[in-house]
């Protein structure tokens, strides 16, 4: 009896050192402020968070989240933010403007960055217009002057000028309305507008009202990633704490890799705590559509020894739409087109 209550005694002290020790590896935690959208890319820290992987690294995930890449840019400089993940869109001027690192690729979004239009549109009465982009739709009359709504200086800003480019139009032919997405669903759906703007999810929000695609950046010959973005000052302070950060998401992209459909239930959970809804099929749809790229993957896209990174080509892809576009001046798209921001020192610390 004694050596029983000896033993219950021994793992009572054990299990309480190891509650304590538990308690306080969760108060040494440091709360890492984070930025993402409501969309497959922030699938991972908020999984993450839940199976409690951030702490286990020594930091707690804080998810703050924005309607649009701008939007994150722009709550920036407050330092609202230090990583995160944004389309390679506003990172540009995340660059541009307050020197920030593309630190790795979240995903592929080029599929489902989409101009959809209604079911009825006479600009679905045309179908590869130019022949080197048989699948997209519109001509230039049944295109020029129309009302597109948009979430300008996007990936949807950019499938919609990709669109525009291949039927021999550009921006300033069309009538562009410049809201949120959620804005855009709701405007389009009570007529404004003749063609919207969309990326997922919200794209399947217009394909479940009979909206159809007129084209997207990959059916125009385009690519747009999501990137992990960084704030410059932070990531340089704290290397070792953005290469756990990014050792944890890459844990998830192995997930994804791994489990793929089989997470459309957490993803919808995730969308739900996000304040958005999506069927099982929808949520299983956004998975398969979206590529992911593992670290391995990723040393090799930003390995620029032996000249340009696949990483830094297509950012200047975009670098070179947007400054014929007018909507960066000759000398930033010059200095972006440096790929001066995009640095695989982070990626390099987390494979050691």
């Amino acid at each position: 009896m004694a050596k029983l209550k000896h033993h219950v005694a021994l793992f009572t002290a054990m299990f309480l050192i190891l509650a304590f020790a538990g308690l306080a590896q969760a108060a040494d935690a440091k709360v890492l402020n984070t930025t993402w959208q409501a969309e497959h890319e922030a699938l991972i820290p908020w999984y993450a968070h839940q199976k409690g992987w951030d702490k286990a690294e020594g930091f707690d995930i804080k998810m703050h989240m924005f309607d649009s890449g701008m939007a994150q840019i722009e709550a920036l400089p407050a330092k609202q933010w230090v990583i995160g993940g944004t389309g390679g869109v506003p990172m540009m001027f995340g660059a541009l403007r307050h020197n920030a690192y593309l630190l790795a690729i979240g995903n592929d979004e080029s599929s489902t960055n989409s101009v959809l239009v209604r079911p009825d549109s006479p600009i679905l009465k045309t179908k590869g217009f130019n022949k080197k982009f048989p699948e997209i739709y519109g001509s230039p009359e049944t295109v020029k002057g129309k009302t597109i709504l948009c979430t300008t200086i996007s990936s949807g800003h950019y499938a919609m000028s990709l669109w525009l480019k291949s039927l021999g139009l550009t921006d300033k032919d069309v009538i562009i309305k410049n809201m949120d997405p959620a804005q855009c669903v709701a405007a389009f759906e009570k007529g404004i507008g003749d063609a919207v703007v969309l990326w997922a999810p919200q794209m399947y929000s217009g394909l479940k009202k009979g909206w159809k695609v007129a084209s997207d950046v990959k059916k125009a010959g385009g690519f747009v990633p999501i990137v992990i973005i960084g704030d410059k000052d932070y990531c340089d302070k704290n290397p070792e704490q953005v290469a756990k950060f990014l050792k944890v998401y890459f844990k998830g992209i192995d997930m994804i890799r791994k489990e793929g459909v089989k997470l459309a239930p957490d993803y919808r959970k995730f969308l739900g705590w996000a304040g958005l809804r999506l069927t099982e099929d929808e949520a299983r749809i956004d998975l398969e559509m979206h590529q992911v790229f593992t670290l391995q993957e990723q040393l090799k896209m930003f390995d620029a020894s032996k000249g340009p990174s696949q990483v830094q080509l297509w950012q200047k892809d975009l670098v070179t739409f947007f400054t014929e576009l007018g909507k960066l001046k000759p000398a930033e798209g010059e200095k972006l087109a440096t790929g001066f921001y995009i640095t695989d020192k982070f990626l390099k610390l987390v494979k050691q």
